[in-house]
């Protein structure tokens, strides 16, 4: 069983920025090569570990490409033309490519099937407005497929039967309409799903044999289900893998015989969530599981891969991860993240311990000296403990620089140690960076992640003061040129920085950030409809706390900016609408404030396609440039044809 949320191709950035042109002696960085297309990512084995798939621009597009193992013959085998492909999965009978594609940043994900025979695509879900999600493919059933789709009801996810030979869907699961997903099985059939209840808590349903009925077996309240959920059902069907947090502040990965509902804790780290696990490919047993602290560290579970891992943390500089095995699991593709490199691949042959370089993901990289990123730590106001990782130019020191907070998206998620064209850029450009896990980021315990809820501009916001702060009193940062920085709920954060703390900053970039929460709110897409009980407990509900998300929302507060502005927002953004930036673009013009404003009309919750990457943070760079007094390059002069 596969589950696809989670597969290695999500490894694949999607968000690039740029570098510039130096007048000082030190070259610059060139933005191409930070943030345009990488030259190779994402790689996957065929099943039978005869090929290897990855992506790569094809006509400046990405594209799938194939090459067989121990030869020469890499050749696109998918042929975009307009926007790259970012996600795709081998066929089960090594002849065909799987890969998904929306419209202009839309999200309705549409699945196509690219025989590598006939070089012929087929688009399985050609329905307007759809989304389509992968939710069961494996070797066992190479000719069928399990697909999520919200054809019938917008808001959520039916169960659809796929023959791959003939295109043919069949509903086999009508989602009665606070399922927030089906979990299936080897035989392609639903034996579970998580559904959505009141006040933001969860259930885990299992589907009863006698009458098919879901019988509740797990519920996770609103505070517990952040770091909670189903991981994996072993193959036999006796017992799941979970991550649960119920009784406990860091979650733990319970290993439950469903017949009894006995339980056995299998793994726990006491200051951290877990993270990704590693599956075993024919028993479906966890065999090993990460743990972010300030570093990623792995921990063994099956003794029969620990020599494995043992031999490959040896391999190279950084943190590693494995992107793909093959169906025999003789071979592994792995990978090292690393803070101050492009990304090696290798292939590692498990019974000789032989492994290949394959190729880096940007290989330019190397000609060029990147900076090392420091992880560090200190107290909020209210003596919170948070997380941070500094990054500062070469050879500029650690004192009185100017500086960038760098806010991360989600905002439940988190930043880690590792390789971030973003920070490298803004280092390389003469700023230091910083970049905090503020509280209602994730993977530091549920006591963490929900001092957070409700806190979007209380304490959340504060935590951010209290980093650039830090900067100052540290001796970090110059206090006259400090930025904020965001894309999400980081370009919201920075949006509140100008508006809430309007002495701290000198100017603010904003990306695809929410503006006006309650219009947020209003506009999710329609398939979040499971998620907006818990939405409410996050942040807030419209309908019973209207004024509390007026006082929390920028645009309310505009009369206080005193600082200049980069907006930038994608038309076909489905999670914060166009109208976000564009309410806070109108009222400032209103007021007379100075700011700038990118609309892409080709892109949607960030920027999938290079030309626009490139635009956006040429315009960053000159103005960051302008009010931190950096480094930049201007973009070179179009060449006119002659007549």
């Amino acid at each position: 069983m596969r589950f696809f949320v989670n597969f290695s191709v999500l490894l694949f950035v999607l968000l690039y920025l740029p570098a510039g042109f130096c007048s000082e002696t030190a070259e610059l960085i060139p933005r191409e090569i930070l943030f345009g297309n990488p030259l190779n990512a994402a790689p996957e084995l065929s099943p039978d570990g005869k090929k290897l798939a990855y992506l790569a621009p094809s006509k400046g597009v990405l594209n799938v490409w194939v090459r067989t193992l121990g030869k020469e013959d890499d050749r696109p085998v998918t042929d975009e033309r307009f926007r790259g492909i970012r996600r795709y999965f081998w066929s089960e009978t090594n002849n065909s490519i799987f890969y998904l594609q929306d419209k202009d940043g839309n999200e309705n994900w549409h699945l196509y099937s690219l025989d590598l025979k006939t070089g012929q695509s087929r688009d399985l879900t050609p329905f307007d407005g759809v989304k389509a999600r992968v939710s069961e493919y494996n070797k066992y059933h190479p000719g069928e497929m399990l697909v999520a789709l919200n054809k019938r009801d917008r808001k959520v996810y039916d169960l659809y039967y796929l023959d791959l030979a003939s295109g043919d869907l069949t509903l086999i699961e009508k989602n009665p309409g606070n399922i927030s997903y089906f979990l299936t099985d080897d035989e392609l059939k639903a034996w579970g799903a998580v559904r959505a209840g009141d006040k933001g808590s969860y259930d885990l349903v299992l589907k009863k044999e006698q009458d098919h009925s879901w019988q509740t077996f797990i519920t996770w309240e609103h505070e517990d289900w952040a770091n909670s959920g189903p991981v994996v059902r072993t193959r036999d069907g006796s017992c799941l893998y979970l991550r649960d947090s119920r009784g406990t502040d860091t979650n733990r990965l319970l290993k439950i015989k469903l017949s009894t509902g006995q339980s056995e804790i299998i793994a726990q780290d006491p200051d951290f969530d877990l993270g990704r696990t590693l599956i075993h490919p024919d028993t479906y047993e966890v065999q090993a599981v990460t743990v972010h602290k300030e570093r990623k560290h792995w921990v063994v579970l099956d003794k029969s891969i620990e020599d494995d891992l043992d031999f490959l943390k040896n391999l190279d500089r950084g943190d590693l991860f494995i992107s793909s095995r093959d169906n025999a699991d003789k071979q592994w593709v792995v990978g090292f993240n690393k803070d101050n490199g492009p990304i090696p691949f290798y292939l590692f042959e498990r019974s000789t311990k032989k492994t290949e370089f394959l190729f880096f993901n940007r290989p330019e990289l190397a000609r060029y000296k990147l900076t090392e990123t420091e992880p560090v730590s200190f107290s909020a106001r209210d003596g919170l403990i948070l997380q941070a990782y500094l990054t500062c130019p070469a050879g500029k020191g650690k004192k009185g620089l100017p500086a960038v907070l760098l806010v991360h998206g989600g905002p439940w998620s988190r930043d880690t140690w590792g390789y971030d064209p973003e920070v490298q850029w803004l280092a390389d450009r003469g700023y230091a960076v910083l970049q905090v896990n503020f509280r209602g980021s994730t993977g530091f315990g549920k006591k963490f992640l929900n001092a957070g809820n409700k806190e979007w501009g209380g304490k959340m916001q504060n935590d951010l003061t209290d980093a650039a702060k830090w900067m100052i009193s540290s001796g970090t940062a110059d206090p006259e040129r400090i930025a904020v920085f965001g894309a999400s709920y980081g370009g919201y954060a920075a949006l509140a920085g100008a508006a809430f703390t309007p002495d701290l900053f000198c100017c603010a970039v904003d990306v695809v950030g929410p503006g006006n929460l309650i219009s947020f709110i209003n506009s999710i897409p329609p398939y979040w409809s499971t998620f907006l009980s818990s939405l409410y407990q996050r942040v807030g509900n419209p309908e019973t706390e209207e004024e509390f998300l007026r006082e929390r929302s920028p645009l309310f507060s505009v009369d206080k900016i005193k600082i200049p502005l980069l907006i930038a927002q994608g038309a076909n953004d489905p999670r914060v609408n166009r109208a976000e930036s564009e309410q806070i673009v109108a009222a400032l013009k209103e007021k007379g404030l100075k700011y700038q404003y990118l609309l892409f009309t080709d892109e949607g919750h960030g920027f999938a396609r290079p030309e626009n990457r490139l635009k956006f943070y040429a315009a960053a760079e000159k103005f960051l440039a302008e009010h931190l007094g950096g480094r930049y390059q201007p973009p070179a002069p179009e060449v006119k044809s002659k007549k």
